[in-house]
């Protein structure tokens, strides 16, 4: 996968949003493009496996959010049906778990912490609205890119 994003940077400086430096890599493959699926959670996951358990991503990213709720979102158990389902990785607002195991899927897995526990109550969420955090909009079908050096955004396919 042929790009940096600080070179995306340079050349698309007007086009691009670029996300606040707070988010970790934890899985396997640090660097991932393709247009977003947005979800926002209230805590639980059960919206987000059911999407990357039964849905064909096609090398999209599922962003998420869970407004830095200190719950994990995504372990072990969702990076397999993400890497099963062929989707390029996912972004969480949030805390990720298993990381020991996570790390070994090549799958892209971005979030802003770790945290052994989950939200055990089902709770309902939200799919294709519009987003916002860490000084960025996130919108279905926007294109993102992460690496190394972080993770950006664009309306439009740059690469």
């Amino acid at each position: 996968m042929s790009f940096f994003t600080a070179d995306l940077c340079d050349a698309h400086f007007e086009k691009v949003r670029v996300l606040n430096p707070t988010f970790q890599s934890y899985g396997g493959k640090e660097k991932i493009r393709g247009t977003i699926v947005t979800v926002k959670l209230d805590k639980n996951n059960h919206d987000l496996a059911q999407i990357l358990r039964d849905e064909e991503g096609n090398g999209r990213i599922i962003v998420v959010d869970v407004s830095q709720e200190y719950y994990a979102v995504v372990g072990e158990n969702l990076i397999k049906f993400a890497l099963q389902k062929n989707w390029a990785g996912i972004v969480v607002n949030g805390y990720v778990r298993d990381t020991d195991q996570t790390s070994k899927f090549p799958v892209g897995l971005f979030a802003i912490g770790t945290c052994p526990r989950k939200y055990i109550p089902q709770t309902q969420g939200v799919r294709g609205i519009e987003l916002s955090f860490e000084g960025v909009i996130f919108k279905d079908g926007d294109y993102l890119y992460a690496d190394n050096d972080g993770i950006i955004l664009c309306d439009e396919k740059i690469v």
